[in-house]
C-alpha cells in the first residue's frame, strides 16, 4: 500500500533531498553503510498480521523479509515512553540505564530548546553508554542522527551522545542547548515550509473504502466522548492545527521526511563510516491512547504508517544504496484497552485509582510525625511505585518502617484492581524465571530508589484515565514485535521469547563491534547469517 495523495504530498514535499540526485554509493564496506532503528511508540506485534491483505508498504516488507521474533518483551515493570526508549540501544535494562518512567527521563530545565518555548530536555539522567559510543569508538568519523515527535523518543537511543537530535515541539523541530546553540540550517529550512500549520481545516479521513474496516467507528470509552467518528477535522486556526497535528497519522509523515532530510544533509552511509539512524514515531501512540487499540482510527493509523514506512525506505535505499541499509523495528511498549471495553465483553476490569488512599496515609503520617515534617508529601505514587520523600527523617528518628508498609500494603491490597503488593527487596529472591512480574520489577528498580513498595494491577485493569493507558508489568504493556532486516540477517519467524535489550549486543556482533559496558541482553545468533 502507497500512502493516499495527501500523505504523499506531505512527505514528497518534505523528502525531496537538495542538490539534485546524491552521487553513486560506494562499493559496499565490510560493514553496512547506516543503522536505521524505528521504534513506534505503542505498536502492538498483532498490528502486523490483525489485517490480512491490508499492509502492503513498508510493514509488509520488513515482516516478509526479515527476520521476525514473535515473542519479543520490553521485559521492564514501568512500561512507558522513557524507560522503552533506554533500552533499544543501550542493552540495559532501566534499573542500570536510570531512566524509570516519564517523569524521570529527560526533562532538564538547564538544557532549554533553541528558538521555541517548551521545557528542557537532555540525557542527562541516562547511564552508561549505548549502541552509537560503541560505534564511535571504533570508528571516529561515525555520526548519528535521531528525530521524533517526543523528546525521550529522540534523546534516549543514541544515550548521552552530543549528536543531531530533533524532536516536534509547537509546530516546528527543535533541539536543547545540551546538543547545540543554534538550529543547522536545514532543520531551520525544513521549518520554514511549516507544514504542521498548513494542515489548518484538514480533515483526516480513511484511507480505503468504509467497508475495509470490521471495528465500529464510535464507542462510548474513545476520545471521552468527543469527536469519535470520522472524519477528524483539524482546527482553521493554523496554531492550534499545528499543536493537534501531532495526534494525527500526518506526524509520522512528518518525522520521516525530517529523517530523510537529515539523512541527505548530513550524507549518513554515504562517508565511508557506518552510521546510525534513529526514528522514533509517536502517531500510533497518541491515537491508541485516545481511540483505544481495536479502534476503526488505530486501523487506519497503521495502513497510513505502513504506507509512509514504504516510501521511507524506498527513498534511503535510492540514498544510500541498495544492500547498504540495516534496518531494526520494535515498539517502546505495548498496551492495554480500556477497561470499559473490557467490561462491555464481559471481563472483569476495573480503572484503579489510589490517589484518595495515598492522600489519607501522608494524612495520617504527618500527624503521627509532625515534628519531622516538611510541606511536601510523605509518599508519592508514580507508575505503580510508591516513592518514599521524607529524605530518611522517619529513619532517623527510629520509626519502625517496616509496619508503615505492611499496613499500607495491606490497604492497596483490597483495593479492586490490585493483583498484588511487593517489597523491591523480597522480590530481589523471587523466582524470576517463573514469575514474570518479579522479574520485571527487578529489571526495573535500582537498589538505591526510594522505594518501599510496587503496586501491579490486574489485567485488563488500568490506572484511571481518560485513555486508553499503558506502564504495567504485564503481557499487553510489554509485548512488542522484533523485526531485523538487512544484509547479515536471516529472513524467516523466530517463536524464542527475546527482549528488546538484546537488540544492541545483537547488532554490535553484527557490526564487529565491542560494548564497553556490561550488558544485560544477549546476541540473537539465531538471526545473524548471510541470508537476507
Amino acid at each position: 500500500m502507497t500512502p493516499g495523495p495527501a500523505s504523499v504530498a506531505l512527505l514528497a514535499l518534505a523528502c525531496a533531498p537538495a542538490g539534485g540526485s546524491p552521487p553513486p554509493a560506494p562499493a559496499a564496506p565490510r560493514r553496512p553503510a547506516l543503522v536505521v532503528m524505528i521504534t513506534v511508540d505503542q505498536l502492538l506485534p498483532d498490528y502486523l498480521v490483525r489485517w490480512p491483505g491490508q499492509l502492503t508498504g513498508g510493514l509488509a516488507r520488513l515482516t516478509a523479509e526479515g527476520a521476525v521474533f514473535t515473542s519479543a518483551f520490553q521485559d521492564h515493570a514501568v512500561t512507558e515512553t522513557a524507560p522503552g526508549h533506554s533500552t533499544v540501544l543501550s542493552g540495559r535494562w532501566p534499573r542500570h540505564t536510570g531512566i524509570i518512567d516519564n517523569g524521570r527521563g529527560v526533562g532538564d530545565t538547564a538544557a532549554a530548546l533553541l528558538e521555541v518555548p517548551g521545557p528542557g530536555a537532555s540525557p542527562r539522567r541516562f547511564r552508561g553508554t549505548a549502541l552509537f559510543d560503541w560505534l564511535r569508538a571504533a570508528d571516529t568519523g561515525a555520526r548519528a542522527l535521531s528525530v521524533s515527535r517526543k523528546d525521550r523518543g529522540a534523546i534516549l537511543p543514541v544515550g548521552r551522545a552530543r549528536e543531531h537530535v530533533y524532536w516536534y515541539q509547537a509546530g516546528t523541530f527543535t533541539t536543547s542547548r545540551y546538543y547545540r546553540d543554534t538550529l543547522p540550517e536545514w532543520v531551520r529550512a525544513f521549518n520554514a515550509r511549516r507544514l504542521p500549520f498548513a494542515a489548518a481545516d484538514r480533515d483526516w479521513t480513511l484511507l480505503l473504502a468504509d467497508s475495509a474496516y470490521a471495528e465500529p467507528d464510535s464507542a462510548t470509552w474513545e476520545n471521552g466522548g468527543r469527536d469519535v467518528t470520522f472524519p477528524h477535522r483539524l482546527p482553521a486556526d493554523s496554531v492550534r492545527a499545528a499543536a493537534l497535528f501531532a495526534g494525527t497519522p500526518w506526524v509520522d509523515s512528518l518525522t520521516l521526511a525530517l529523517a530523510l532530510e537529515g539523512a541527505a544533509a548530513l550524507r549518513l552511509g554515504r562517508r565511508g563510516a557506518t552510521d546510525l539512524l534513529a526514528v522514533s514515531l509517536s502517531a500510533t501512540d497518541a491515537i491508541g491512547h485516545t481511540f483505544g487499540p481495536d479502534s476503526r482510527e488505530v486501523h487506519d493509523q497503521i495502513l497510513r504508517l505502513d504506507g509512509y514506512l514504504g516510501a521511507f525506505l524506498a527513498r534511503l535505499e535510492a540514498l544510500v544504496g541498495p544492500g547498504q541499509l540495516v534496518v531494526v523495528l520494535t515498539a517502546d511498549h505495548g498496551v492495554t484497552p480500556f477497561p470499559a471495553a473490557a467490561r462491555a465483553r464481559g471481563i472483569e476490569a476495573y480503572d484503579v485509582a489510589l490517589d484518595t488512599l495515598i492522600t489519607a496515609v501522608n494524612r495520617e503520617l504527618d500527624a503521627a510525625y509532625r515534628s519531622l515534617h516538611d510541606p511536601e508529601s510523605w509518599l508519592m505514587l508514580d507508575g505503580g511505585m510508591v516513592f518514599l520523600r521524607d529524605n530518611g527523617r522517619l529513619a532517623t528518628a527510629g520509626i519502625a518502617l517496616d509496619s508503615v508498609w505492611s499496613a499500607l500494603a495491606a490497604r492497596v491490597r483490597r483495593v479492586p484492581g490490585v493483583a498484588r503488593v511487593d517489597r523491591p527487596a523480597a522480590l530481589a529472591s523471587a523466582d524470576t524465571t517463573t514469575d514474570p512480574i518479579a522479574r520485571r520489577w527487578v529489571h526495573h528498580l535500582a537498589p538505591d530508589l526510594p522505594v518501599p513498595l510496587v503496586i501491579t494491577l490486574r489485567e485488563h485493569s488500568a490506572w484511571a484515565r481518560v485513555y486508553a493507558d499503558h506502564g504495567k508489568p504485564s503481557d499487553a504493556d510489554a509485548h512488542v514485535p522484533l523485526v531485523f532486516w538487512g544484509p547479515g540477517f536471516r529472513r524467516g519467524q523466530y517463536d524464542d521469547r527475546v527482549a528488546t535489550v538484546d537488540i544492541a549486543p545483537t547488532l554490535a556482533r553484527l557490526l564487529a563491534i565491542a560494548p564497553d559496558t556490561a550488558v544485560d541482553g544477549r546476541v540473537l545468533g539465531e538471526a545473524l547469517g548471510p541470508e537476507r
